[in-house]
């Protein structure tokens, strides 16, 4: 059974972990927080399964190469408090695979929440991704490019496959990661066009 101490201690790691952070300029709204699985629920987050504005469906690269299957996939829960996963776990290569930066931004957290390291970057329009358990070598502040090494996979997450927690947030709300690397919506089947008469 959990000690008082050690309550207090996980809800002060979350509630940092969702503190705003100091918007870097030219980023618009920065609210720097880490993202993981079921971390939102007591805080009331919202979710949303598309990209929305500000990033063009499949415009943003994989965070791990080769391109990786879904562990688990985004399963935002109907409330905002009850449990769900607001966000992909990605099967990695091996445990200390690289992961890269999805798109530009800036690095706005890096340390540990709970008990895994995790590392945030802030993409401007209000978007940020987070990844863990990911050791990285950076620090707050540090400017990215798409393709840049953000840290290291470390292993347990998922068990005994390697893989990467990643979450994308809007402000509150959750989006699907997946709808920023590839286009999600539903294929439409048109009908087949007469031929002109001749």
């Amino acid at each position: 059974m959990k000690t008082p101490a050690s309550i207090s201690a996980l809800v002060a790691a979350l509630l940092l972990a969702f503190a705003p952070a100091a918007a870097p300029a030219g980023l618009g709204l920065a609210t720097g927080a880490a993202t993981g699985p079921e971390t939102g629920a007591a805080f009331g987050m919202a979710t949303d399964t598309a990209a929305g504005p500000g990033a063009a469906a499949g415009s943003w690269i994989w965070p791990l190469d080769p391109r990786p299957a879904v562990v688990r996939a985004f399963d935002p829960p109907a409330k905002p408090w009850q449990s769900g996963h607001r966000g992909v776990d990605l099967r990695a290569a091996y445990d200390g695979a690289p992961v890269a930066s999805p798109a530009a931004g800036t690095v706005s957290f890096v340390g540990v929440v709970v008990d895994r390291p995790v590392i945030t970057v802030e993409h401007g329009n209000g978007l940020r991704s987070s990844f863990e358990a990911v050791r990285s070598d950076l620090a707050a502040g540090a400017a990215v490019a798409a393709g840049d090494v953000l840290g290291w996979i470390q292993p347990g997450h998922c068990g005994p496959v390697p893989c990467v927690h990643w979450g994308v947030r809007r402000g509150e709300a959750y989006l699907n990661p997946l709808a920023f690397v590839t286009d999600l919506r539903p294929s439409v089947l048109l009908p087949p066009r007469n031929p002109a008469p001749g």
